[in-house]
């Protein structure tokens, strides 16, 4: 999720666990949720990684700062650091909770995307994730948003927010539906298609929590579906920009069209160049990000060759890829070292 909805929903649970958590009251209104808006904010401060190098970062967001296990740690310190920033005049113990509170749905949510976090960490890096919401997600945070209105227009009303709170739930339990219908057109299409040994993932997109992306793992081959689960004619979308190609590669499902490819290029003087430059140690740190790694093209100039790759998951109708690395090498008998190449957005 994005950074600026983290930081309203701990101010959301913070302002539901009034009621059944008295001990909160002991901070004034005001502090307690801006403690938990600056707790669930916290975890994205990883992003500092960014300025040691782009792949160090993509390799450890969602990381420690994301771990059930180092919650404990990082609301303990937190608790200090707000209690110093308020000058002594409440303890840190005051500050555990709505602290606690921030830092927990922020995990919970990021669990909720495609990147997955690294829950046990520091014991394992291993990454969790039940992909049911794209990481802007419009409703969800217009939903937390009402709800922290209501509760501002009506502060004498106490379970407003946490009314909202399971209004949010619901909606989470709905993705999870929608979820389930993309990964069951998966099965029917491997069914239909009689394909051996797959894997099937299913990933939320932009712009509608309708919007998925279907991936069958084949091997080295990936068969993607881009599709919306609406309703079963296709809407017609007026020529006025990127946005609205975009918007029209999402069509439904007797519409859509399935694509197929195969993961290190389907020209086979390349493929061996292609596989050579992919295992090279340069690479190392790429391999362990990309999830879904595809080859993007082989760039030949005077300087030498550089071979592309991106990941799946960040590869987006209209745009150019995110994250996309390359392998170089100035001749045949030259070292392989590591290149990047920006993408659309700010990030990359």
């Amino acid at each position: 999720m994005d950074t600026l909805t983290h930081a309203l929903s701990g101010a959301l649970l913070v302002r539901a666990a009034e009621p059944v958590l008295p001990r909160l009251k002991a901070l004034p209104v005001r502090i307690r949720l801006i403690a938990g808006m600056t707790a669930a904010a916290f975890p994205d401060m990883d992003v500092v990684l960014r300025l040691i190098d782009t792949l160090i970062y993509l390799n450890w967001h969602q990381g420690p700062t994301h771990s059930f296990v180092m919650l404990p740690l990082w609301a303990f310190l937190l608790a200090h650091l707000f209690s110093k920033v308020a000058r002594g005049r409440y303890s840190w113990q005051l500050f555990l909770i709505p602290s606690g509170l921030g830092i927990a749905i922020h995990i919970t949510e990021d669990l909720m995307t495609s990147y997955g976090v690294m829950l046990l960490a520091p014991f394992s890096t291993e990454r969790f994730s039940l992909p049911l919401a794209f990481v802007v997600d419009l409703w969800f945070s217009a939903i937390i948003i009402l709800g922290l209105v209501m509760s501002y227009i009506f502060p004498e009303k106490k379970s407003i927010a946490g009314s909202v709170l399971i209004c949010l739930i619901i909606y989470v339990v709905f993705l999870f539906t929608l979820h389930e219908r993309a990964r069951n057109i998966g099965v029917a299409y491997v069914q239909k298609m009689a394909l051996p040994d797959t894997e099937i993932r299913v990933l939320p997109q932009p712009f509608s929590p309708f919007n998925w992306q279907i991936i069958v793992i084949q091997g080295e081959i990936y068969h993607t579906l881009l599709m919306k689960l609406l309703s079963s004619s296709s809407a017609i979308f007026p020529d006025h920009g990127i946005l609205s190609k975009m918007l029209a590669a999402y069509q439904p499902l007797n519409s859509a069209k399935w694509q197929q490819y195969k993961r290190f290029g389907d020209i086979p003087v390349d493929t061996m160049l292609v596989r050579e430059a992919w295992h090279q140690p340069a690479l190392a740190d790429f391999r362990r990000f990309a999830v879904f790694p595809q080859f993007d093209r082989i760039d030949t100039s005077e300087k030498g060759v550089c071979i592309w790759f991106y990941d799946l998951r960040f590869k987006f109708p209209m745009l150019p890829p995110s994250f996309r690395y390359g392998g170089c090498r100035e001749n045949e008998s030259a070292k392989w070292y590591l290149q990047r190449q920006k993408g659309a957005f700010w990030i990359d």
